[in-house]
């Protein structure tokens, strides 16, 4: 019991660091980009990926670097354009306000004002630029215009390193030959490592031994089981 009362969870603290972000074949190329910002052409980049496969952390690098702020896409229609205009800005997940006219003239204008002004702005979102799909023209052509960067699925030690840092954000020290088996038996996406980690996480509390193999191997069970309910 008193093992149990100890075990309580602890926060998630999201290492979002240039030096907490690692490259691998997958990602070389758009973190060199963003680290190259100030050679963008037109000052603009676009940066998309699958959800978790790094974009708002290099977003972050990318907003230390370059003294940006960091908004949602989302709200924008809300939003004090001018004021968000004085300085370099990230916009993130543009593509899913596509048919939000508001919100799409709030970023067009966004846009011009920020370049206008000799700023730098970065866009990021899920899929590639050419599917965002805007219902403005000039916005659509304007995405389409910037330096564009993809983040693709994660490689072998990409996985590996996602995973030693999801670990890590939760504070917790797995078994040695957890993620080995993990590399081997799990999906390849950056979805499934964070759900892994995230189920093991809340499977270890009640569990003096932590997270284990034998536990590994249950919580991929439970996963395989789910999906084919």
């Amino acid at each position: 019991m008193l093992v149990e009362q100890l075990q309580i969870p602890l926060p998630v603290l999201t290492a979002l660091g240039r030096e907490d972000f690692f490259v691998s074949e997958s990602n070389a190329m758009a973190v060199a980009l963003v680290e190259g910002w100030e050679n963008w052409p037109s000052r603009k980049m676009v940066l998309n990926g699958p959800a978790g496969s790094g974009k708002t952390h290099l977003a972050h690098v990318w907003a230390k670097m370059s003294g940006a702020r960091i908004v949602a896409a989302q709200g924008l229609e809300y939003a004090d354009i001018p004021d968000l205009a004085d300085g370099s800005i990230c916009v993130e997940n543009v593509d899913q306000i596509a048919g939000n006219m508001r919100a799409e003239e709030a970023l067009f204008h966004l846009h011009n004002l920020v370049l206008a002004q000799g700023h730098s702005l970065l866009l990021t979102g899920t899929a590639a630029p050419n599917l965002w799909n805007m219902n403005l023209p000039d916005l659509q052509s304007r995405i389409m215009a910037a330096q564009s960067a993809a983040l693709s699925g994660p490689d072998d030690m990409l996985l590996s390193a996602l995973l030693v840092k999801q670990f890590d954000d939760r504070q917790i020290v797995p078994a040695s030959d957890v993620i080995p088996y993990l590399l081997r038996q799990m999906p390849r996406s950056y979805h499934a490592a964070r759900t892994i980690v995230d189920r093991l996480d809340r499977a270890s509390l009640t569990r003096p031994s932590g997270v284990n193999r034998p536990l590994a191997i249950q919580i991929l069970a439970e996963m395989d089981d789910s999906s084919e309910a």
